[in-house]
């Protein structure tokens, strides 16, 4: 099996060049011919690093703000539309027919929609109207992480409590 040719300064110096450019682990190993797992210890040596976490995390946040901004915007739009389906209740609205053995349309204006129109108009004000809640309660802080907090911090209060509670029992029993 040959033996993999030695690490020189070249080589580190190859590495620093190539993570300024902002390359990866995988490109720059390619690039110069070596395997990832030296070029992560060159890096290390020099004391750099291909962590990307900070900018991951930036751009996730980008992204969140970004998703919860237009859910605000289309929680909005359902409330415009509940609103106009709900007036158009009590509007004039043209209702038709069409068929018949002789194949005829006639259509008419009626002083507001038929019963069973209303009906339906009100289910779709519902979903609309519910949709619209819904969105602006999941990016409403709802205080969970502090709830859970403080759960954990009464249940270590009282575990703590219970064993010095013990102690205290087992200190009395002794003659």
């Amino acid at each position: 099996m040959p033996r993999p040719k030695p690490i020189g300064d070249e080589d580190r110096a190859q590495v620093a060049r190539l993570h300024g450019e902002g390359l990866s682990r995988n490109e720059i190993a390619r690039r110069i011919g070596r395997s990832g797992r030296t070029v992560s210890r060159l890096a290390k040596e020099l004391g750099l690093t291909f962590e990307r976490g900070e900018q991951v995390q930036a751009a996730t946040q980008a992204k969140v703000i970004d998703a919860k901004a237009r859910r605000a915007a289309l929680a909005l739009a359902l409330l415009e539309d509940a609103e106009r389906l709900r007036k158009s209740l009590w509007e004039s609205c043209t209702v038709y027919n069409f068929g018949g053995k002789d194949n005829t349309f006639n259509q008419a204006l009626i002083a507001q929609p038929s019963f069973r129109d209303q009906r339906d108009i009100m289910m779709a004000v519902s979903v609309a109207a519910e949709r619209s809640m819904k969105l602006d309660e999941y990016d409403r802080n709802t205080g969970v992480e502090d709830d859970k907090a403080m759960l954990v911090d009464l249940a270590a209060k009282l575990g703590a409590a219970w064993q010095a509670g013990k102690a205290h029992a087992e200190q009395t029993e002794q003659p």
